[in-house]
């Protein structure tokens, strides 16, 4: 199992950039897919990016898609969210998961972390 610790959560104005980090406690490079989700108040957590170690395969949702990035990196066990051009909809509890395939990271992980706020403003 991996340990995933989020972080960059915060306030911003719509049309502003975030970054966030996932550290991992392991080396995810050679053993797990990557992803993050988000869960707005009210809401059901949805599925945000992925991406796959080998051969650089990313996912994203069609609401980020243009607007978010996904990459990582592996020297630092580490996975990121660079978030522009956000809009209040962005608004949410966002989560790094971890999962030993890309199917199992984009729809049931098994490995979550604690969740970083990010908040958008009008």
């Amino acid at each position: 199992q991996v340990q995933l610790v989020e972080s960059g959560g915060g306030l911003v104005q719509a049309g502003g950039s975030l970054r966030l980090s996932c550290a991992a406690s392991g080396r995810i490079a050679s053993n797990y897919d990557m992803a993050w989700f988000r869960q707005a108040p009210g809401k059901e957590r949805e599925f945000v990016a992925a991406k796959s170690w080998s051969g650089y395969t990313t996912y994203y949702a069609d609401s980020v898609k243009g607007r978010f990035t996904i990459s990582g990196d592996a020297a630092k066990n580490t996975v990121y969210l660079q978030m522009n051009s956000l809009k209040p909809e962005d608004t949410a509890v966002y989560y790094c998961a971890a999962d030993t395939s890309l199917v199992g990271v984009r729809t049931t992980p098994k490995n979550w972390g604690q969740g970083t706020q990010v908040t958008v403003s009008s």
